[in-house]
């Protein structure tokens, strides 16, 4: 793993490697409404988790794939995998999405970070593709595997 001593300049001698690999974290009310708060995606905050324990048969949150997404671009801002000479990084999208198993309550869950490519659009700005596989602690199947675009701005 590089660690975050890359840069533009270097990060592509990195692709095809792990970039990070985020804690282990719950999935509880506290934590969906952190999430709510970082992705701006209020409608979390009424998926009632203690609820969704007593009354879904599998467990599961009432939205738990899209929480997933809402988690892969959370855990990779929290890994802090953005290149010195960045000014912002933008989500620019998610391609290849596959949800593989469920999201439980109080399950422990991390992200791997993959880079899978690096385009430069023009002098102020680059497109990263990175694969986010959101691992579920004790099981054998990650719940999300995606690939997923972040357009860097350069400094200027």
């Amino acid at each position: 793993m590089p660690g975050n001593d890359y840069s533009i300049a270097t990060i592509s001698q990195y692709i095809g490697q792990e970039l990070g690999v985020s804690e282990w974290i719950t999935i509880n009310q506290e934590r969906i409404n952190d999430f709510a708060d970082f992705t701006g995606d209020h409608q979390w905050i009424h998926v009632n988790v203690e609820r969704a324990k007593r009354e879904s048969l599998f467990g599961t949150t009432i939205a738990h794939g899209y929480l997933t997404l809402s988690l892969a671009a959370a855990l990779s801002m929290e890994l802090g995998i953005i290149p010195a000479g960045v000014s912002q990084a933008l989500n620019y999208g998610l391609e290849r999405v596959r949800f593989l198993a469920p999201v439980k309550v109080g399950a422990r869950i991390r992200d791997r970070v993959v880079l899978l490519a690096v385009e430069p659009k023009d002098k102020s700005r680059i497109l990263l593709k990175t694969r986010n596989t959101i691992e579920i602690e004790g099981e054998t199947r990650p719940a999300l595997i995606a690939e997923t675009l972040s357009l860097l701005l350069l400094d200027a």
